[in-house]
């Protein structure tokens, strides 16, 4: 690996479907749209931490409560336009793929493997870290391995 280079993180992104769904965010594109609105300093933290080619998963909070597509980072954290208040940062982020099997919190929480996911032990976070391995996980329980 080249000097300062990393491994790709992977990351989930929750949304309201009624404020923002998965049908609103592959509209954006290629250009891909930012992810605003976090008031969260953990979970703006976490969006610090991100760099351009990281993947995310797109989750519909409330009903549906299921992961249903697969995000890239495409633009590193800089100031959110929703706000004039300095603390908060956002990313953009692009759609990549939707999920034919999304994957529900409870196959989530049934699966032994994924029991020390973020989502399951603190699922209000809004932008939260995904190990590899659960990425790899539920990249496949999607019908998706190839993402994975």
């Amino acid at each position: 690996m080249e000097p300062g280079h990393r491994w790709m993180r992977y990351w989930l992104f929750k949304s309201e479907p009624s404020d923002w769904s998965w049908t609103d965010q592959q509209s954006t594109g290629d250009t891909g749209e930012e992810w605003t609105g976090v008031r969260n300093y953990q979970a703006r933290n976490f969006m610090r931490e991100m760099d351009l080619g990281d993947r995310g998963f797109f989750y519909h909070s409330q009903q549906a409560r299921a992961i249903v597509g697969v995000v890239e980072v495409c633009a590193t954290t800089h100031p959110d336009s929703s706000t004039q208040d300095p603390r908060w940062d956002c990313v953009d982020i692009r759609a990549l793929a939707g999920l034919d099997r999304p994957v529900t919190l409870d196959q989530i929480k049934n699966d032994p493997a994924l029991s020390d996911m973020v989502l399951v032990r603190n699922p209000r976070l809004s932008v939260q870290p995904v190990e590899p391995e659960a990425w790899a996980q539920i990249c496949a329980m999607a019908g998706h391995p190839e993402l994975g």
